[in-house]
């Protein structure tokens, strides 16, 4: 069996972020206190403020804060700098920080923090300023970035921390209990003491409330968790990840090599950053705005960011125009086939767009597989049916007494239908059909969505005003 030290981790530093409870809470009016005080160039008053602010406020305060604003309050936390407030700000903003804060100065900070902590920090950054911050690390230290910085981007090799608490599994509880007494390298915070085999493969896990509960003769094999626990690939996709500790209600799960081994622990911590930036990502996607595009990103690159996905709505919106200028002389015949048209179009748009987002999101989160997506088509396609017959009652019943022409409202109320019909029908088609074909469905629903109502709901209603109204 492998001896006992040879299963403890190597020393973790400890957080420098205060323990103390008596943080302000960072409000709008108190946010305009500290900005009104840097105008005033008061930097005493700066520093006070600055100084009750807990360390993920500051973070905000800085993605707040404009471009000279914040070169001011990064002058002012330098000599109490917190490195944790590093990893709670988005990337470009991080990069910003870290440059005026000088690569020195954050070198010997970040050894202050976590290994995954440390890996989320420096991962995006240039080869000679990772090369500097990782000199700060021990030489344990900065193997074991490396290695998790050799992973492909968004597994659970670049997620997990490599501290945790293993121990072997002939152990007793009162053996654990005192171990855990006595050794000074053991993580800051951790939830579930992992149970190893002589080859270092996690065989179970035992939550301290069960330590702490059972009486100390008693083997930590008898009570440890076994049916319950999962291991994760190391090159496991982080979404799978997140996917799992959502399902199983986990805190924390080990990390094993492609022999098994332990080689690292995900915390529920962790869990949740990836599960806000899988949805962040989601959002900005269907949007058609890139991951770097933030509050804080340089107005060049928000623009170049931006065309390609408007340059595609240009395509899509000159197909929906060229269907109008198929019906020109029916539209110029009645006019008010102009002021009614794009009121079908719209709400086709609308109602795709409501069984899109909810598709989607299905999708990411493992509701809607293969195996129920013809159910949830016939559910949405009947809600968009339903919803149809409303609004052609209500939108033909406008028409008709805004025109004073019962067949005007007759021909927009049977194209609503066919619009919303067909929108529900694509807004769950669509990402399915993107899905199975390996593209992202956040990416590019949306295009084909908004194409496909505005074709078809022009098409209805001007192919139906030319048959029955002219």
């Amino acid at each position: 069996m492998t001896d006992i030290k040879e299963l403890d981790r190597p020393e973790n530093t400890t957080s420098s972020a205060s323990t103390s409870d008596d943080y302000v809470d960072l409000t709008p009016e108190y946010a305009r206190e500290i900005l009104d005080a840097l105008h005033e160039e008061d930097t005493p008053r700066v520093e006070e403020l600055v100084g009750e602010l807990h360390f993920a406020d500051i973070a905000d305060l800085l993605g707040w804060a404009g471009s000279s604003e914040r070169q001011q309050l990064v002058d002012v936390i330098r000599p109490d700098f917190d490195p944790e407030l590093l990893t709670e700000l988005d990337d470009e903003l991080r990069e910003e920080v870290i440059a005026q804060l000088g690569t020195e100065v954050v070198a010997e900070a970040i050894s202050e923090l976590d290994s995954d902590d440390v890996v989320e920090v420096i991962e995006d950054l240039e080869e000679a300023d990772q090369q500097e911050l990782l000199g700060a690390l021990s030489e344990i230290e900065r193997a074991r970035v490396q290695e998790a910085l050799s992973y492909p981007e968004y597994t659970a090799g670049r997620i997990m921390q490599r501290e945790l608490v293993a121990i072997p599994d002939y152990w007793s509880v009162g053996q654990t209990i005192d171990f855990l007494r006595s050794a000074k390298n053991l993580p800051e915070d951790f939830y579930d003491i992992i149970v190893v085999d002589p080859r270092y493969r996690p065989v179970g896990m035992m939550p301290l409330s069960r330590a702490i509960r059972t009486n100390r003769p008693v083997l930590v094999r008898d009570v440890m968790e076994t049916d319950d626990m999962r291991t994760v690939l190391v090159t496991e996709e982080q979404e799978n990840v997140a996917h799992l500790f959502r399902q199983r209600d986990l805190i924390s799960t080990p990390v094993v090599d492609d022999n098994g081994r332990l080689v690292g622990v995900i915390t529920v911590d962790d869990v949740v950053d990836v599960i806000d930036e899988e949805y962040e990502e989601d959002m900005m996607r269907m949007a058609g705005v890139g991951e770097e595009d933030d509050l804080s990103s340089d107005i060049l690159d928000t623009t170049r960011s931006r065309f390609t996905w408007l340059l595609v709505n240009l395509g899509t919106a000159i197909a929906a125009s060229m269907v109008i200028g198929m019906f020109e002389n029916t539209i110029q015949s009645l006019v008010a086939l102009a002021v009614l048209m794009p009121i079908v179009a719209s709400m086709g748009g609308n109602a795709g767009t409501q069984t899109l987002t909810v598709a989607v999101r299905a999708i990411a989160t493992r509701e809607l597989t293969s195996t129920n997506a013809w159910r949830v088509v016939r559910k949405e396609v009947a809600v968009c049916t339903l919803n149809g017959l409303a609004f052609a009652v209500l939108s033909g019943a406008v028409s008709w007494f805004w025109f004073d022409n019962v067949r005007l409202g007759m021909v927009i109320g049977v194209a609503m239908i066919i619009n919303l019909i067909v929108a529900g029908a694509a807004g769950a088609i669509i990402p399915l059909a993107l899905e199975r074909a390996g593209v992202d469905p956040a990416v590019s629903s949306s295009v084909f969505l908004t194409t496909i109502t505005d074709v078809v709901g022009f098409f209805a209603f001007l192919g139906l005003a030319a048959a029955f109204l002219l």
